[in-house]
C-alpha cells in the first residue's frame, strides 16, 4: 500500500508518466423488441425481455495527473490480450517515454510472464524494460485510481443494453475522446501519513516486541 501511495506523490514527468490500470467485464444485451423513443411527456420505452450475447472486457489506462485515458475493448481478457493492449500503450501512446510507472492489481495476468507469453523473448523484454510495475495489496485495488475512472465510465457510458463489440466500441470511443478533451483528471489526497492513523489496524503489532524482555544468548560452542 505504501509503495502505491508514494508513486502517487512524485511530481509530474513526461519522461517518467504515472499510468493507472484496471480492467472490467460488459454484458452484451441485445432488444428482443425495438424500443419506443422518447416523446413530449413520455420517456424512452423498452421491453424488460432481453437476449445476452456474451461477455466482452474492457482494459483501461488512465493518466490521472494529465487527465488522459485509453480504453481498449477485447473479446477475452487473457495474458495475450492484456500483454498485446500493454504493448500499445508503449509503442502507440507513450513512445516518447524512457520509463512508465504502472499501477495496476494483482491479477495473474498482470505482470512481465504474459508479455513472454504473447511475444518472442527479445520483443518481451524490450517491452518489459519500458515498464515500472507497482501492484496494489490484496484487498487494495481501491488503491487504483483507474478502478475510479471506470467507475465513471460505468456509470456515464455503459449504463445502458449495449448488443455487440462494435457498438460497444463507439460508445467507449465516444465517452474516451469527450474525458480527454475535457482533461479530466484526478487528485489523490490520501497519503502515507493518512493511511498510518486511519488504516493502523492493518500494521502489525509491535507492542509484544515492546513488553518481551531479551533473553541472553546461550553459547553455541565452549572452547
Amino acid at each position: 500500500m505504501e509503495d502505491v501511495l508514494d508513486v502517487y506523490t512524485r511530481p509530474f514527468n513526461p519522461k517518467r508518466p504515472q499510468v493507472c490500470m484496471d480492467e472490467l467485464s460488459k454484458q452484451l444485451i441485445r432488444e428482443t423488441r425495438t424500443p419506443i423513443p422518447a416523446t413530449p411527456g413520455q420517456p424512452e420505452r423498452y421491453d424488460y425481455e432481453y437476449v445476452r450475447h456474451g461477455v466482452a472486457n474492457l482494459f483501461l489506462f488512465f493518466e490521472p495527473l494529465a487527465g488522459w485515458r485509453a480504453a481498449k475493448v477485447t473479446e477475452r481478457r487473457t495474458m495475450v490480450d492484456w500483454a498485446e493492449a500493454v504493448r500499445e500503450l508503449v509503442d502507440v501512446h507513450y513512445p516518447e517515454a524512457e520509463v512508465l510507472v504502472l499501477v495496476l492489481d494483482n491479477l495473474n495476468t498482470h505482470g512481465i510472464g504474459s508479455l513472454y507469453e504473447a511475444f518472442p523473448p527479445a520483443e518481451a523484454r524490450r517491452i518489459a524494460q519500458k515498464l515500472e510495475i507497482h501492484h496494489t495489496p490484496k484487498h487494495g485495488s481501491w488503491l487504483n485510481m483507474a478502478e475510479s475512472e471506470l467507475s465513471i465510465l460505468a456509470r456515464q457510458c455503459l449504463n445502458q443494453r449495449i448488443p455487440d463489440l462494435e457498438q460497444l466500441r463507439r460508445e467507449v470511443s465516444a465517452w474516451q475522446a469527450e474525458r480527454n478533451q475535457a482533461e479530466t483528471a484526478m487528485v489523490w489526497r490520501f497519503t502515507t501519513d493518512d493511511a498510518r492513523i486511519r488504516l493502523a489496524r492493518l500494521y502489525p503489532s509491535l507492542k509484544a516486541w515492546q513488553t518481551t524482555s531479551l533473553v541472553p544468548t546461550r553459547a553455541l560452542f565452549s572452547l
